[in-house]
């Protein structure tokens, strides 16, 4: 029988703890409360801990926590700007967009693909109202000094940590840095749920209460709605099956890291000019949502990798100023670049050692012929 690797496989986790995760969801299917009730609020408060924020706010998606983040912090009108990376998700754009901001691209740092700080210093305006780095396939970009550059611009500084869920950044917990946080629990990230999910962690009690505000329509009693709000809710399934998933997100996240290692030993050895993982930094603690080499004739080798049952997609083909939805008059060369030839290798809770190996044999024998 052939060799089956996928890109990700959520079953060894589901497997790993059905019992926990089924006594779960049967108490709250019991309970038969599915909109904002008990298993909301216990993960909100949970979740919050575990990250080090003071309060988090569940809401539908990632994309609905930016713009509720935006929408805090009075952006929300189409001259006011907001920088971020262009090597990301699409939906990281269509937040600032949703919010009524315009997106800016600064270009992102040529060894870790994250945003670069100097970029970011040359495209700051007067217009220039928040700052938002994305902390890529799971690393955190360097905060100190975005959060220098948003101090002195008078900028605020936003965090699109939905692929980062458990890093950290020197040490200190990524609120330490500013106090607004975008999650989301998409299902192939490192915490995820069976659908849609996603939540703002902040630190400022005024903006828990209306970011609640904004996430349900901005209902006050009596179904008054008081401002221009969103529909979107984290409901208590997926939030029952978070708190499971949530206590098991540390042996996920270290389990990430040692598969990535060894990835990195048996991939040590193959010229970059074939073969080039992205670059880490010592300054966070990466949580290997994704394992993303640089790779030369790609195609070919996502090709030949597919024939041998390995799944290997691109994160992400194109860059956002390049998309139609954003297409601006940005400059950002390493982007492109990147764009041009990252592919990611399968790495996922469960994923065995010897597959790791076989995917990185795979990879020697097509550029060695």
């Amino acid at each position: 029988m052939a060799r089956s690797i996928p890109f990700v496989s959520l079953k060894p986790i589901l497997e790993s703890c059905r019992r926990e995760w089924q006594e779960r969801l049967a108490a709250t299917i019991d309970r038969a409360w599915f909109i904002l009730g008990e298993e909301v609020a216990a993960f909100e408060r949970e979740f919050a801990q575990f990250c080090g924020s003071s309060f988090a706010t569940g809401v539908g998606s990632g994309t609905a926590a930016i713009e509720i983040a935006l929408r805090l912090s009075g952006i929300a009108r189409r001259e006011q700007q907001v920088i971020t990376s262009p090597l990301t998700a699409p939906f990281t754009g269509q937040a600032i967009l949703a919010a009524g901001a315009t997106p800016v691209f600064a270009d992102i740092d040529e060894d870790t693909l994250l945003l670069d700080p100097r970029s970011v210093a040359e495209k700051i305006t007067p217009q220039t109202a928040a700052i938002l780095p994305v902390h890529l396939y799971g690393q955190t970009c360097d905060l100190a000094a975005l959060s220098d550059l948003a101090a002195r611009s008078g900028a605020v500084l936003i965090q699109d940590a939905c692929q980062a869920h458990g890093a950290v950044y020197n040490g200190r917990p990524l609120g330490a840095y500013s106090s607004l946080i975008a999650y989301s629990f998409y299902p192939t990230k490192n915490l995820p749920c069976l659908g849609d999910g996603g939540a703002l962690l902040s630190n400022d009690a005024e903006q828990d209460r209306l970011a609640r505000l904004l996430r349900d329509g901005a209902r006050t009693p009596g179904h008054v709605s008081i401002m221009p709000a969103l529909n979107s809710r984290l409901d208590e399934i997926q939030a029952a099956l978070l708190r499971v998933f949530l206590r098991h997100l540390p042996e996920w996240n270290e389990e990430r890291r040692q598969r990535a290692a060894v990835y990195d030993r048996e991939l040590a050895e193959i010229p970059p000019e074939w073969v080039r993982p992205v670059g880490r930094t010592a300054r966070g603690s990466h949580v290997m949502h994704l394992y993303v080499v640089r790779a030369a004739r790609r195609q070919q080798l996502m090709e030949y990798l597919a024939g041998h049952g390995i799944g290997t997609p691109i994160h992400y083909p194109a860059p956002l100023h390049r998309q139609p939805a954003f297409e601006t008059q940005d400059s950002c060369p390493v982007a492109e670049r990147a764009a041009a030839a990252v592919c990611s290798l399968p790495l996922w809770p469960g994923l065995s050692e010897d597959d790791v190996k076989f995917v990185a044999r795979q990879i020697w024998k097509f550029y060695l012929g």
